[in-house]
């Protein structure tokens, strides 16, 4: 990725190219790797000799020329032009800044059919459009640079009920349903920021027919989130903190090793491929490059941790087996529990948290799922800060039924324990404020 701007956004926002014929003083101003993304603009919009433009700053070119280009796409946007408005909006810019910043930071990539949870209307008004989804633009094709390949990327803003039926499902799925109703989206996915009704209510019957159809047949390819979440192992005396590695008032977290990171990032991608059968990858895995998955970042939070302890060499952590675990999240993380077992589990696949308040992991897995260090001997098992959790389809249907009042939040007060003695489980649904603690 060059660097993140509206390139592809139809109207007033689409980039200009400098031209063949431009004088070399004014074609140095444009860095080689755009000169092909301006000239695909151009072929797409050969009326916009001289559109508004915003550009960073700072700006981030890699080297790769076999392969993808920095990160390796450009995100675009396809904004429905308000009554009486005639010159561009530049709240699109300051939003496609705000990811490519989590991008940059965090370098977690995007990919087709992640969502992205934003919690905020996306121009800042009273709009229902509060989330997003990213889809392969419809009209911009792949471009070749003297840097790699890069990939547009549309920005699709959808409703808070569209991405919980992506993250239950799919985001490609909601995507088609979006590109079959005109006034949502239509087959060049439009953004309207004034749209009022979800496409379950312009639709009530078919849409959501389709949507139950596809986690039945499907399940969810949301094979992780970045959530406020964290593990204590209870089998250990609160004191006994040299190998055991939870989250603890008072304590400072260990931070996840560089192969563990690259593995959790590799679980997150494997989560996408839903039609091959589920794979951990090795815990001793290498540094694998341009891995793409679907992370949920929001709008405040990144993936990385702000810890300075010292990373334990990945090579001098061993894996433990646990008796009995406590896992904690905040509201929004708990209610994404029962997909994480229906969605995810059900289907014999795996899902990650990992956490944006400490350097940790929690990874559930099904007994289909190879690779894993948690097995049905011992269903609990830590790697450094990283958990993995193995339960059985017996188990989770019922830990589905117990859990049943997650699917409406809004009705329980906070904090809420779930327990499972027989099983050495604990699960606790906490306030914000808990995992906003320095001491977290």
């Amino acid at each position: 990725m060059a660097e993140l701007r509206p390139s592809g956004a139809p109207g007033p926002t689409a980039p200009p190219p400098p031209g063949p014929a431009a004088p070399p003083a004014f074609a140095s101003l444009f860095p080689p790797g755009l000169h092909a993304i301006y000239g695909e603009c151009r072929r797409l919009y050969p009326d916009q000799p001289n559109p508004l433009q915003v550009t960073a700053i700072v700006k981030y070119w890699f080297t790769g020329t076999d392969g993808p280009s920095g990160f390796g796409f450009e995100l675009t946007f396809r904004l429905k032009r308000e009554t009486g408005e005639s010159a561009p909006p530049t709240w699109p810019a300051e939003l496609m800044q705000g990811l490519a910043r989590y991008v940059f930071q965090s370098e977690n990539t995007f990919c087709s059919g992640d969502h992205v949870s934003w919690h905020s209307p996306l121009d800042n008004s009273e709009s229902r459009i509060q989330h997003m989804l990213l889809t392969e633009d419809p009209q911009l094709q792949p471009v070749q640079t003297p840097f790699g390949v890069v990939t547009f990327l549309q920005i699709v803003g959808v409703c808070t009920e569209e991405l919980h039926s992506a993250q239950q499902w799919n985001g490609q799925g909601i995507l088609e349903l979006l590109r079959t109703v005109p006034i949502a989206g239509g087959p060049w996915l439009i953004t309207d920021m004034r749209r009022g009704e979800t496409i379950f209510e312009i639709d009530p019957h078919l849409q959501q027919e389709r949507v139950d159809k596809g986690i039945e047949t499907d399940g969810s390819n949301l094979s992780g989130v970045s959530a406020k979440c964290a593990w204590d192992d209870l089998s250990r005396p609160p004191e006994d903190d040299e190998d055991s590695r939870s989250i603890c008032i008072g304590t400072q977290p260990r931070r996840l090793s560089g192969k563990d990171t690259e593995q959790i990032r590799e679980t997150l991608r494997r989560g996408l491929e839903i039609n091959s059968k589920p794979v951990l990858p090795p815990i001793n895995a290498q540094r694998q490059n341009g891995l793409t998955h679907d992370r949920t970042p929001s709008r405040k939070d990144s993936l990385e941790s702000d810890s300075s302890t010292a990373i334990v060499p990945h090579e001098l952590i061993r894996t433990r087996q646990l008796e009995s675990v406590h896992l904690k999240f905040n509201q929004e993380s708990g209610a994404l529990i029962p997909l994480c077992l229906r969605g995810r589990l059900l289907h014999g696949r795996h899902f990650t948290y990992k956490s944006i308040t400490g350097d940790m992991a929690i990874t559930f897995v099904s007994t289909g799922v190879e690779g894993a260090f948690a097995t049905e001997e011992h269903p609990y098992a830590a790697h450094g800060p990283w958990l993995q959790i193995l339960l059985t389809e017996e188990f989770v249907e019922k830990m589905l039924e117990d859990l049943e009042d997650l699917t409406s939040p809004e009705e329980f007060k906070l904090p809420r324990e779930y327990s499972w003695p027989e099983k050495k489980l604990k699960v606790s649904i906490l306030p914000d404020v808990v995992f906003d603690s320095p001491l977290h």
